[in-house]
């Protein structure tokens, strides 16, 4: 065995004395515990630091420290089957110097918690089994204090009478509210919302009733947008798709919308929502698709009609 194999081996011991579920007694989340340890062959665990480190960082120390390649890839693999369960058992700290931080930006990044570093630098010596004793008796209440951290920075939105849900903090979130509360009153007043994404879990509200009644069957895989309004008065589905970094209606979306929609007999509008007319917005506008809308949450009264026949409104409509 390899001195790279042993310390891997050595870091699968650790985590299942920490009490890791199956799934995760694996070499890869072995490595990422590693690499947010900075604990290469050499060194010894006392010797174990405490790095921020996003997914990219791990699977360079991974290549670089311990010889082990994984495919570009196999980057949200690592993320949502490794470190994800790492940060859920409080052994990792998730964007510890901005727990405000987007779930989907580039920045992300996660650090070893103080207590659980405390901890592993013991590993081998005669106080492990007491110490490990005393840390798991105490792990689950911090893993309830970190998620109630992250909790205080969600974003609350009404969706109806009475229901209420909470966003991913972060610009996008903060563009899924200003469509439902602003673009919604002033262009679908009345409407019913049938669906909300969300970057932490795509399908945050989902009125599956309401939109088989319309006529569409939506698996937990399709691609729905961002936002969808149901118009009664006008027998309308309004799409809107928020664009905080990406993803506009251009012509590939729009066929894909219209696609997953094309079974149900409601005029469909397809509107790409921006934050305002910088950066993001110019950076899309040549690809924005004809026949649909332009909404902007910085002139909340005023929509950008690209070319059609009509304004607002299905093609294909009487």
């Amino acid at each position: 065995m390899t001195a790279a194999e042993q310390r891997i081996s050595e870091a699968l011991q650790v985590l299942r004395q920490l009490g890791m579920p199956t799934e995760q007694l694996n070499g890869r989340t072995a490595i990422c515990l590693l690499a947010l340890l900075n604990l290469s062959p050499e060194k010894r665990w006392n010797q174990a630091e405490s790095p921020m480190l996003g997914i990219r960082d791990i699977l360079d120390f991974a290549r670089e420290k311990l010889a082990v390649n994984y495919a570009e890839n196999t980057r949200e693999s690592v993320r949502k089957y490794s470190v994800k369960q790492l940060v859920s058992a409080g052994i990792l700290l998730h964007n510890p110097d901005k727990p405000d931080r987007p779930v989907n930006s580039s920045d992300n990044c996660y650090q070893i918690e103080t207590l659980a570093l405390n901890l592993l630098k013991h590993h081998g010596t005669p106080q492990w089994t007491e110490l490990l004793s005393a840390y798991l008796a105490t792990r689950e209440t911090l893993a309830a204090q970190y998620a109630r951290a992250r909790d205080r920075h969600r974003i609350s939105l009404r969706v109806r009478e009475g229901h209420e849900i909470t966003l991913s903090a972060g610009p996008h979130s903060d563009l899924i509210r200003a469509i439902i509360e602003e673009f919604g009153v002033n262009y679908v007043p009345g409407g019913e919302l049938v669906y909300v994404g969300d970057t932490g879990a795509k399908w945050r509200y989902f009125d599956r009733e309401l939109l088989t009644a319309l006529g569409v069957q939506v698996g937990q895989h399709g691609k729905m947008p961002d936002v969808v309004i149901y118009d009664r008065e006008r027998h309308w589905l309004v799409l809107v798709e928020a664009v905080a970094s990406s993803g506009p209606v251009d012509a590939g979306r729009h066929v894909e919308l219209s696609e997953l929609f094309e079974s149900s007999d409601a005029g469909l509008v397809y509107v790409t929502a921006f934050p305002d007319r910088r950066e993001v917005f110019r950076k899309f506008l040549s690809v924005v698709a004809w026949e649909t809308e332009v909404w902007c949450a910085s002139d909340p009264t005023h929509l950008i009609h690209f070319n059609g026949e009509r304004f607002l409104g299905p093609y294909g409509a009487p």
